[in-house]
């Protein structure tokens, strides 16, 4: 969806009476990955939004034609895109993000943006610790050449595999890589790389913050990219806000693709009795 279409969608839900859940995408996937969930949320009830990230293109064919307008995308500069959506909505909406979108979602409710917030295998941000192998792997396809900070850069179908897919089969990790993947930008990996080491950094969480409202944490048990190590440390780190629920679940047997793959219903239904016990 286009800026300009974001806007008008924002319009469209201010004029109804509807709670928005904004929705929002993390690397290598576009906001369409949403676009199951979003019916669901509609027919729950709600007013869903899934916008972009700044400069997304529209499709996946013309992502992987142009993977250059992905490049120099910083979390901050992305958190600030969302912020600046959500405040122009009247109603403080549900956000639910995945993957860099999970750490971009708690960014925005640790803001007081969110009348409650879902994040799914979330993406880790300054004071949680865990590094586990596997998810060195996973980043390994950006991190492992320091030029990577200013491109944009693709996963190969290996890497896909490894990083996103690698709890269904061949044969749905081939058709799941053809219909959502797209390059991402580098910096992102290289921000959070080096979250913990950088007192600056702009991967950072306001986790004591008074408004920010019920959480939930996601993660797939055989998530190699998020693997629980590191979802329970953000959920730790969540769970001092004493004003405010915390939560975390994990969903057997799933990958970091389990947003998408065949088994996203039963993650979206999970992300919706959440939503339902503080937006009914």
């Amino acid at each position: 969806m286009s800026a300009s279409a974001d806007l008008r969608a924002i319009e469209r839900i201010n004029e109804g009476d509807r709670t928005p859940v904004v929705f929002v995408h993390g690397l290598w996937l576009l906001p369409s990955s949403w676009d199951r969930w979003a019916t669901v949320f509609e027919e729950a009830g709600y007013a869903p939004l899934t916008p972009g990230w700044p400069d997304d293109p529209d499709t996946v064919a013309d992502a992987n034609a142009h993977p250059e307008v992905f490049a120099g995308k910083s979390v901050g500069q992305v958190a600030d895109h969302f912020a600046s959506l959500i405040e122009r909505l009247d109603r403080k909406p549900v956000v639910i993000g995945h993957s860099f979108g999970g750490l971009i979602t708690q960014m925005l409710a640790g803001r007081g943006l969110a009348a409650a917030s879902v994040a799914i295998d979330p993406a880790p941000f300054r004071g949680v610790l865990p590094l586990p192998v596997s998810s060195l792997r996973a980043a390994g396809a950006v991190l492992g050449n320091p030029a990577n900070y200013h491109r944009a850069v693709p996963l190969t179908y290996d890497q896909f595999r490894y990083s996103f897919a690698n709890a269904v089969t061949e044969e749905e990790a081939r058709e799941l890589y053809e219909r959502f993947a797209v390059p991402a930008p580098g910096e992102p990996l290289f921000q959070a790389a080096a979250a913990n080491f950088n007192p600056w950094t702009e991967v950072k969480v306001d986790t004591l913050s008074p408004e920010r409202g019920p959480l939930l944490i996601i993660s797939g048990e055989k998530d190699h990219t998020v693997p629980w190590a590191i979802a329970n440390a953000s959920y730790k780190k969540q769970e001092k806000n004493g004003g405010a629920v915390t939560e975390i679940t994990e969903i057997a047997g799933r990958g970091h693709a389990l947003t998408i793959d065949s088994g996203w219903r039963e993650v979206a239904d999970t992300a919706l009795a959440f939503v339902k016990r503080f937006t009914d």
